[in-house]
């Protein structure tokens, strides 16, 4: 299939490309920018007039559901969403049924994932047994059979022993380690912010200094074997300056945010509305405002989108009681173009773009993220002139609870290509 979208702007973060070209595809990658290659001639046409051309989105957080949790949402639910997200490229923890710590189990979702003929689907492996803490995976194996990384989703490893042979294992083959600080017994059972709202509120809190102590630990681990880590969904100030420091000393270390911290506080909770019941809980003004800063100067490599579609019997419950988590493939763009759009011209739609594509695939070591000749043609085109309102009937993943239902977010995808096939268009 020969492609050819013509009119759209370019933005492409990696070669700091902002222009209004035309992006030719065949055989699947990029074969030019600009001009037509000789005899070049199209199957298909693509008019991007007046829309942004930009690489297909990469999301670092994305819980597909299977197997396991069919009744919650399937692949194929799933990676439609991500179409209509503009995401290409999606890694998935391995917190399914039966976990993700056999290299069976993965070749079966990767085989699943291919069929639909969507997204890029790469796997997280468990990195004890059953994600019980205790005793490691067959790590090689496992990425033999297409894990990126290796994961405790998240539950904790209590025993420091367990984790730091597990980090030891890890850098010996040169495997990351991607792990949510958070401290095995602080805050455990805890469903808010610890903090005022929380008391007012009669809600068991989590305090920011599980996630310290774990840093903490976890820094002075990765000092002592080398270990290469990936921190998911960070939420504190606190947190955030010691990993300030620790990049500064050379830890090889990176961390992302979820697209929810980036916009919200404990005070969205409202009166007990447990769409905004999430794990990490939403923190403080100040820890918003951090993590936003941090964002902008790097310190945060990513936003994910954190997508855990819950179903109604598991969310419409009182806050304490309700599963944490929301769905956000389809609105990772728009939350994203959101913290550029509320930044009044201190974020540039470039960097916003590149905390969800450029960035995003380097952290997981993933080709994609680039608009380059000779890259796969993964890609995004988007109208940021439109808005959309977040409403249950129009998500197409099967989770419909989110903490933005009701909002009016700026950005529409309205065509998503992966590996050179058109996976979702709007424009015909």
């Amino acid at each position: 299939m020969k492609i050819h979208i013509k009119n759209g702007r370019v933005i492409d973060p990696a070669s700091a490309t902002d222009a209004v070209q035309d992006v030719f595809i065949a055989a699947g990658k990029i074969v030019a920018l600009g001009q037509a290659p000789a005899d070049f001639v199209a199957n298909k046409t693509v008019d991007a007039t007046g829309l942004i051309v930009t690489a297909g989105l990469v999301d670092l957080s994305a819980r597909l559901r299977e197997p396991g949790f069919e009744y919650k949402a399937t692949l194929e639910s799933e990676l439609q969403a991500a179409m209509r997200g503009g995401v290409t490229s999606l890694v998935c923890p391995p917190d399914t049924d039966p976990v993700l710590d056999e290299s069976g189990l993965v070749e079966m979702l990767k085989q699943r994932a291919r069929m639909q003929n969507k997204a890029h689907v790469y796997p997280l492996g468990a990195l004890t047994v059953g994600l019980k803490g205790e005793s490691l995976t067959e790590m090689a194996e496992l990425t033999e059979a297409g894990c990126i990384g290796f994961s405790q989703a998240e539950e904790t490893i209590a025993n420091t022993n367990t984790l730091q042979r597990a980090l030891d294992y890890a850098a010996t083959f040169g495997f990351t380690v991607w792990l949510r600080p958070q401290d095995a017994y602080i805050g455990k059972g805890g469903v808010a912010h610890s903090g005022p709202l929380a008391s007012r509120l009669g809600l068991s809190g989590v305090p920011v200094m599980a996630e310290t102590i774990a840093l903490h630990t976890l820094f002075e681990l990765m000092r002592a074997t080398g270990a290469k880590v990936h921190l998911c969904r960070i939420s504190s100030a606190a947190g955030l300056d010691l990993i300030r420091k620790a990049k500064k000393e050379g830890l090889p270390l990176t961390c992302d945010v979820g697209a929810h911290h980036v916009h919200l506080t404990d005070a969205d909770i409202g009166y007990f509305d447990s769409n905004a019941r999430l794990t990490p809980p939403l923190r403080s003004q100040r820890d918003r405002d951090a993590i936003s800063a941090a964002l902008k100067d790097g310190t945060i490599d990513a936003i994910c989108s954190d997508h855990t579609p819950v179903d109604d019997d598991e969310k419409l419950l009182p806050f304490a009681e309700a599963s944490p988590g929301a769905t956000g493939l389809e609105l990772l763009l728009s939350l994203a173009l959101k913290w550029a759009e509320d930044s009044r011209g201190d974020v540039s739609l470039s960097l916003a773009l590149s905390r969800i594509s450029q960035h995003a695939a380097k952290v997981a070591g993933l080709p994609a993220g680039q608009i380059a000749v000779g890259q796969a043609a993964d890609i995004c085109i988007f109208d940021p002139a439109t808005r959309w309102k977040v409403e249950a009937k129009a998500l197409a993943s099967q989770g419909k609870h989110t903490p933005f239902l009701g909002y009016e977010l700026p950005g529409v995808v309205r065509a998503t290509i992966v590996s050179g096939h058109i996976a979702f268009d709007t424009l015909h």
